[in-house]
């Protein structure tokens, strides 16, 4: 049973669906209802933002190390509700508690790591001219925040957002989606038990666009923060430009893989089939076109095929599941629009190509080969189990095959030569690059795009830096 009571989170004040107009929040594996999720009204909006106002005139006077006992209790809340929130992941995204548990685990650990990173928020004194004349640059949070979660990480892609304000002495309003809302609210809920003042952390939920919109017209926030598509970010930043405020965006990608004919070839197969179908391949960083040497490319064609034919797909709370569904049933249709479109241009479905039968939004792993870089699946994101192989002989052109999309968030390089990991590593248009696995995104390494999948970081000392700004004082002695 979904075990999450969906609730506004307003000035210390839990707001539930029975006085607020609802919607059906939906099971992705079963077509199920779970829950009625809480719309917040334009006046829940505006009550949201004032108590952020307010609150953080307060919280930016707290020491570095009263926060960190805050965010520290609040980590430690997260690990001890591990089960419960995972299991909610799990029954509205999709994804496997194997997976869960992992995302949750990694929303205790950042948590942590940014209760200790905000006591680094290092200033500087800078050497004067004049003798009489100290020259200070300090760091100071940038003040209110909004927060604009997508659904594809529920757990992660709030808590990043929540650590790194709180950290820095910012307050947060927070939206996450209306897909995947109870995974926000439970560990919202962890924030506000473990002691954060009210209204310093505010949960809103409803439609997206309108919401957005009247929040980032107030000028109260001074920072916006967003996980998402490429196009709604677009949109945010156009909102936000007529406020000036400060924003990072995390969007889109279309990651490129290069397997060089000198990889460990058995070693790539394992990792990149666990990357591909990880969240049935709804990850920004899940690697998507596979740009196999072509004295190595049959191998490779026939061992992910073959790897992929073995992953086990179903309801992400069955034991032995690795797989889990889409998360709404309108990407089904696109799965099938991209495999006839490649097909019709000469790629082969070796694995999948089609829906599973039964209920929820199921999509077998696929895997296409001889993919023509002109066929729609490889010139926008899919976000779904699809691989998409072709070989490549050169590597200069198998750099300008990989350069060739507007997007520019994760790259990534197999092989055992270190100058080519060096050369690949420096020429790839991509904010990470993962050379000979995939794990490109840790609570203390940077992790943000270039180019169309946005600007700006989050973890690492980069995400704490994006929601503080420097002031400059000089002070001459009287």
């Amino acid at each position: 049973m979904y075990g999450e009571k969906l609730e506004l989170l307003i000035d210390g004040e839990w707001v539930g669906a029975d006085v607020r107009d609802s919607v059906a929040l939906i099971n992705p594996a079963d077509g199920s209802e779970l829950a009625r999720l809480p719309r917040a009204t334009k006046s829940d909006l505006d009550r949201a933002l004032d108590a952020s106002g307010r609150a953080f005139k307060s919280w930016k006077r707290t020491t570095a190390a009263h926060r960190w006992e805050i965010l520290s209790r609040a980590a430690d809340l997260i690990e001890a509700r591990k089960s419960d929130i995972s299991r909610t992941l799990t029954m509205e995204n999709g994804k496997s508690l194997t997976e869960a548990n992992g995302e949750v685990q990694f929303c205790a650990d950042a948590t942590r790591w940014y209760a200790e990173e905000g006591k680094r928020a290092y200033g500087r004194i800078i050497p004067s001219r004049n003798l009489d004349v100290r020259q200070l640059a300090f760091k100071e949070p940038v003040g209110p925040a909004l927060g604009f979660a997508a659904w594809n990480f529920p757990g992660g892609n709030v808590t990043l957002k929540i650590a790194a304000a709180l950290a820095a002495g910012c307050t947060i309003i927070i939206k996450p989606s209306d897909e995947t809302p109870g995974t926000a609210v439970a560990i919202a809920r962890c924030f506000h038990d473990a002691g954060v003042p009210h209204g310093a952390l505010n949960l809103v939920l409803g439609p997206s666009a309108p919401t957005a919109e009247h929040l980032i017209a107030s000028h109260i926030p001074k920072k916006v923060s967003l996980t998402g598509s490429t196009p709604v970010g677009k949109l945010l930043q156009r909102q936000a430009s007529e406020t000036l405020k400060r924003c990072t965006m995390e969007l889109g990608g279309h990651a490129p893989v290069v397997v060089f004919e000198d990889a460990s070839l058995e070693k790539t197969l394992d990792v990149l089939t666990a990357s591909k179908f990880r969240n049935a391949g709804q990850v920004c960083t899940s690697p998507t076109r596979f740009y196999v040497h072509e004295n190595v490319y049959e191998r490779f064609v026939k061992g992910l095929t073959d790897r992929a034919s073995r992953i086990v797909v179903g309801n992400g709370l069955e034991q032995g599941t690795q797989m889990g569904p889409l998360i709404a049933e309108r990407r089904l249709d696109l799965m099938d629009g991209y495999v006839k479109d490649a097909v019709a241009g000469g790629a082969t479905v070796t694995l999948g190509g089609e829906r599973r039968g039964g209920k929820g939004n199921f999509y077998l792993p696929t895997v296409l080969r001889d993919v023509p870089d002109n066929a729609k699946v490889m010139n926008e994101e899919p976000f779904g189990p699809l691989a998409l192989l072709a070989p490549f002989r050169e590597m200069d052109e198998v750099i300008e095959r990989s350069n060739a999309l507007p997007w520019g968030l994760a790259a990534y390089v197999f092989t055992q030569s270190a100058a080519i990991s060096a050369t690949m590593s420096e020429e790839l248009e991509a904010g990470v690059v993962g050379v000979n696995h995939t794990s490109v995104h840790e609570a203390e390494t940077p992790f943000g795009g270039v180019n169309e999948s946005g600007y700006g970081a989050e973890s690492g000392i980069e995400g704490l830096e994006a929601y503080l700004r420097t002031k400059f004082v000089a002070e001459k002695r009287v």
